[in-house]
């Protein structure tokens, strides 16, 4: 059912006057047309993001060349209303012959834990996939995942224990902020997290907004004090196991890696919740529909795991 619906918004290219376009395209790459791929109950999806690259430069080098034959013939200045009006000219000429670029975006679902989890480097960027997936569906409640402890106090006061949260393991990179004074930042990285000067700094009332952790069963990763999850890697032992499949063609290594992949983000979401306090539901069952109509438990249940 899902993918008839993305099959509603394939991807296609830009059209000559279109800055950009996204749309649904099979999560294993060309030749592959199956836009939901199933592996052990998880769904993986993919969208595909094009945009016209019109570097700044360029339109403004041509903007001036333009303003100045203007002002040269006619012995006038041109004014910021017509201006901008060039700029807008110049963007719809030059778009035809502007280079086209793209970008996939992974997502994947998680039906039996009500996770959505998206591969993206934003906030902004996963919130995109989402807008997609919900003019597709029609219809997606879903909010942030969010733990009962507070991150920020919770990766403060590991510090200054000098021991990480539970299940997890100190790696070397942090950031550091002054409550009292925003632009106050220490960043620091491959150091020893439990030396006396990252102690004294802690002491002094600064607080943990960024902390790098390792979880015991092979990943790390970078924790922020929304409880986003940046820079996540499968150590070598993961990595090994993966290599180990003597798959050849696409479909069946991706079948592989898929599995491996989501078995161990569910183990490790799953251990990252509990270091951080347990799952928060307190507005899970309170919140409002979302597009309007009411919704079932099961899909109010439906988080965001970016």
């Amino acid at each position: 059912a899902l993918g008839e619906k993305l099959a509603q918004r394939p991807f296609a290219p830009c059209g000559n006057l279109e800055l950009t376009r996204s749309g649904w395209v099979s999560p294993i790459g060309h030749p592959f047309t199956e836009l939901v791929h199933v592996t052990n109950g998880y769904l993986m999806i993919c969208a595909r993001r094009q945009e016209k690259v019109l570097p700044a430069a360029v339109i403004n080098e041509a903007l001036e060349e333009k303003v100045q034959g203007i002002e040269d013939q006619e012995m006038r200045k041109v004014g910021r209303k017509e201006r901008s009006k060039l700029k807008e000219e110049l963007v719809f000429t030059l778009l035809p012959r502007a280079l086209a670029r793209s970008t996939l975006q992974h997502a994947y679902i998680d039906p039996a834990a009500g996770l959505l989890v998206v591969n993206a480097a934003s906030a902004k960027r996963a919130e995109e996939l989402l807008d997609w997936l919900r003019e597709a569906v029609g219809s997606l409640p879903v909010i942030p995942l969010r733990a009962k402890g507070i991150p920020l106090q919770v990766m403060t006061e590991a510090l200054l224990a000098g021991a990480p949260p539970a299940g997890f393991n100190l790696g070397h990179d942090c950031e550091l902020r002054d409550p009292a004074d925003e632009g106050a930042v220490i960043r620091c990285k491959n150091q020893d997290l439990t030396a006396p000067e990252i102690h004294s700094h802690l002491k002094a009332g600064m607080t943990v907004t960024r902390l790098a952790l390792h979880w015991h069963a092979g990943i790390e990763c970078i924790v922020d004090e929304q409880l986003a999850v940046k820079r996540l890697a499968f150590d070598d032992v993961i990595q090994e196991q993966a290599a180990q499949d003597d798959a050849t063609d696409t479909a069946t290594r991706f079948d592989s890696d898929f599995a491996i992949m989501s078995l161990e983000l569910s183990r490790f979401i799953n251990g990252l919740l509990q270091a951080f306090g347990g799952e928060d539901l307190s507005e899970v069952d309170t919140a409002p529909a979302a597009a309007g109509g009411a919704t079932s438990e099961a899909e109010q249940r439906v988080e965001l795991a970016q």
